[in-house]
């Protein structure tokens, strides 16, 4: 491989500290965004274009990104969403039939900046004990105040809508439209592997946007509703809220993933909080209380449902908990047919331990 002369950068994190690095391919530039990291091993195309991503900054802990190249098939989205790229070691060459081209080149089309060669166990160490912030990432190592003054314009990730930045302009279908049950899925950052999902076990989706009114969606005449996974805080999510509260009082089929379980927990007068870190990664450990089993899950979400206002909230049963940290990984109402979960059945990447919960999810449409 001929070598490649590169420029020097750094990480600029909220609190001044600073990490070192160099750009990924012989190119300048900056880019903000909330710092945070993933610790899967595998799935980066599929992280990198994941809508739930979309502002953040980042941080991959497996030490090597780019070795098996991208595929065109493995996207969840149109395009990259993530802010910016933080690695180790960043692979030019790469090796695997099913690639079609270089993650280089795959960032490059998308516009995207990465920076390499950076000590990121001590990054994600800091991170991780002084939680998530903004950062900056730039190969302007000589302007740092400027940076500095920059970087303190950007807005923290709590209270900010991000749902509008993903979400499709005009509704859409997906799958097959002789399909037994029709789904309306509103889109508040969706990904393509969740369509697939809902799709293949007999269902026709209609995609809608995020402030879409309860009246559209019905329209549609659905068996049954979904709201999706997305970015940023969900507080501000007043129209989509409002959707549910209309969908719950109707008590027709409800199911709620990531931002979309945040969003039902909203309308049902539970609050979310911002976590210290958020969890991102294909390994979290789940219990589902219902059954007893353990669930290995892929997850992404730097928000959470507040635990004592769901456990005291006469109409919600907590039906899944994170066993790290105990956190609320599922809810359902227990007298309505609604259910949502904070992780990623549809995984991609990750496991499949959790995909019965779109079966589960079908079953409802029967009843």
């Amino acid at each position: 491989m001929k070598y490649k002369k590169r420029q020097k950068a750094i990480i600029l994190l909220a609190d001044g500290t600073i990490f070192y690095g160099k750009a990924v391919g012989n190119k300048q530039g900056t880019a903000f965004g909330e710092v945070c990291f993933n610790t899967g091993m595998t799935g980066y195309q599929e992280i990198f274009t994941d809508p739930s991503y979309y502002g953040q900054l980042m941080v991959a802990t497996n030490a090597h990104i780019g070795n098996y190249g991208v595929n065109a098939d493995e996207v969840e989205s149109d395009s990259v969403k993530i802010a910016g790229l933080i690695v180790k070691n960043f692979s030019y060459e790469y090796s695997r039939d099913a690639a079609d081209d270089s993650l280089e080149n795959f960032l490059d089309k998308n516009n995207l900046f990465a920076i390499s060669d950076v000590d990121t166990r001590a990054l994600v160490s800091y991170i991780r004990d002084h939680g998530a912030m903004n950062a900056v990432i730039s190969t302007e190592v000589d302007n740092i105040e400027v940076l500095k003054s920059q970087l303190a314009k950007v807005p923290n990730m709590e209270g900010l809508e991000l749902a509008s930045k993903v979400s499709t302009k005009e509704p859409y279908y997906f799958g097959d439209e002789n399909a037994t049950y029709k789904v309306a899925a509103l889109d508040i950052g969706i990904k393509k592997n969740i369509l697939r999902n809902i799709a293949k076990r007999d269902a026709y989706i209609k995609v809608f946007p995020y402030n879409s009114k309860f009246e559209d969606l019905e329209a549609f005449k659905p068996d049954g509703y979904f709201l999706s996974n997305g970015p940023g805080d969900p507080e501000p999510l007043v129209e989509a809220q409002q959707v549910a509260k209309e969908i719950i009082k109707r008590d027709l089929p409800l199911f709620g993933i990531c931002l979309g379980h945040q969003v039902i927990a909203l309308a049902n007068g539970v609050s979310t909080y911002k976590m210290y870190n958020g969890h991102r990664g294909i390994n979290h450990p789940v219990k589902n209380l219902k059954t007893g089993k353990g669930e290995i899950t892929s997850q992404n979400h730097g928000f959470a449902v507040n635990r004592e206002e769901a456990e005291a909230n006469a109409d919600l049963e907590i039906t899944h908990v994170h066993l790290n940290d105990n956190t609320v990984a599922g809810l359902a109402m227990k007298s309505k047919n609604c259910f949502s979960v904070q992780y990623h059945p549809e995984a991609s990447p990750g496991p499949h331990d959790s995909s019965y919960l779109f079966d589960q999810f079908i079953d409802s449409l029967k009843k």
